[in-house]
């Protein structure tokens, strides 16, 4: 039976936070130094540099990686399954030149209930000086991107001792300072898995907190999300003209989420989003996975400082230039990863947000339908008025009466939930989130190609 309830949005947004508080408070400042050290040890990490050298290179650095994920694996007894995922890329024009291997350090989380469905943490562990093609100086990438790496490796810490419903993938990439080669090769992988991607967090650039102006934000963290879909059609995006959701991509909504859950707790890390796909003129190992029709969003930190990035180690006119440990916040580093484990333990509970179509044309009212998904056992109605950018505190939950296997036949069964809202479609947009006990996915809009799925399944 399908009943409707009108309920306060505090019933929702009242989540048990204890298991997330319990992962995040874990998180060690220390440890994310630590890290960062290690990874600047190597000298260069740079995509062209040796594979083999033990102690100098790209070679050394992923395999520190894959040996670090092991070692935290075992302290789960097994919980990780480790693996590299690499590609050999063939000489391109720009910053390949010769046949270069390029290899990923993952480390795989399997889910309880639907292992298929995955959630993945990334940063890259590769570095540049100010040439992109020099893999012979030092190139410490302490910020660009051992921050991402250090998160990523602790958010593995501190998450993997939990068992989840949804699968958690751990991702250090290389060749991102090349082309974004790692990000490429992740996502073909991810699809080639068949695996269902409910979320991308790509941290590159989250462990410092002023710029060269001396301006700083100490506790915003950037998060950037695209609008129109890098993966639409002429048809969808000829649909998306006349009825609107160019700011209600799947990504914009795993924003909005990540925003929400970080108001949770104000008196930590807080969001500014950042509504285009990257900064100006920049780019990230994010966009390969929204070029496949997967939902991502990249964190970077609220102000950069251009002077410790892409650069050669000197010193000019009184001011250093690289991107060295130094320049560095690890309290700052540390709320962002913070932040990413929240997210990650929510997502992994949460199930995927349904598939949302509406019905609100010469009507007064409106009409939302969509299927089950598995795990699912309250969905939530979201409202917002057209021009208003966070979906309304106002919500209508609708349920099944029943016990958890109902919820799962109603899944297996494809059952069709419907919902009319009295109000006129022409003057708002619609969503639907998925909720498990009280952890709700992101909401899925009701437009063409709000779904959390690749275009190519429309």
């Amino acid at each position: 039976m399908i009943k409707p309830a009108l309920l306060l949005a505090a019933l929702v947004a009242a989540a048990p936070l204890a298991a997330q508080d319990h992962a995040a408070d874990a998180v060690s400042a220390e440890r994310l130094k630590g890290d960062v050290e290690k990874l600047v040890s190597f000298g260069t990490r740079h995509t062209l540099s040796s594979q083999t050298d033990p102690k100098r290179g790209i070679g050394a650095a992923v395999d520190w990686g894959l040996a670090e994920f092991k070692r935290i694996g075992a302290k789960c007894g097994g919980c990780l399954e480790v693996l590299p995922v690499g590609e050999v890329i063939q000489p391109d024009a720009r910053r390949i030149p010769v046949a270069t291997l390029v290899r990923n350090a993952v480390a795989i989380q399997r889910g309880t209930e639907r292992p298929n469905e995955v959630v993945i943490v990334q940063g890259h562990i590769d570095s540049r000086v100010s040439d992109p093609l020099d893999f012979t100086r030092d190139a410490p990438g302490a910020n660009d991107d051992g921050s991402g790496t250090a998160l990523v490796l602790e958010a593995a810490r501190v998450l993997s001792g939990t068992k989840y419903p949804t699968t958690i993938i751990y991702a250090l990439l290389s060749g991102e300072e090349q082309g974004l080669f790692g990000g490429r090769i992740l996502a073909d992988w991810a699809a080639a898995q068949g695996y269902t991607v409910k979320a991308v967090l790509n941290n590159d650039i989250v462990g410092n907190s002023c710029g060269k102006d001396g301006y700083c934000e100490p506790r915003v963290v950037r998060v950037f999300s695209e609008g129109p879909r890098a993966d639409l059609t002429d048809a969808l995006r000829a649909a998306g003209t006349r009825f609107g959701g160019e700011n209600d991509t799947p990504s914009r909504n795993l924003s909005r989420w990540v925003a929400a859950l970080s108001a949770k707790h104000p008196e930590e890390m807080q969001v500014r989003q950042i509504w285009r796909t990257d900064r100006m003129g920049r780019g990230g190992d994010q966009v390969p996975f929204l070029q496949k029709g997967f939902p991502a969003i990249r964190f970077t930190v609220g102000v950069e400082d251009y002077d410790h990035q892409h650069q050669d180690l000197r010193t000019e006119g009184g001011v250093f230039y690289g991107d060295t440990i130094e320049e560095m916040d690890f309290a700052y580093l540390a709320g962002v990863t913070k932040l990413n484990v929240r997210a990650l333990d929510a997502l992994a509970r949460a199930p995927m947000p349904p598939k949302v179509t509406v019905d609100a044309a010469v009507r007064v009212d409106t009409e939302l339908k969509w299927k089950a998904v598995p795990g699912a056992q309250v969905y939530s109605v979201a409202t917002r008025a057209t021009d208003a950018p966070e979906w309304s505190k106002d919500m209508v939950l609708v349920y099944i009466d029943g016990s958890q296997a109902d919820n799962a036949a109603a899944a297996a069964e494809g059952r069709e939930f419907t919902n009319v809202r009295k109000l006129r479609g022409d003057d708002w947009m619609f969503g639907v989130a998925a909720c498990a006990g009280m952890f709700c996915s992101p909401v899925s809009s009701a437009v063409p190609g709000g779904a959390f799925e690749p275009v190519a399944k429309e």
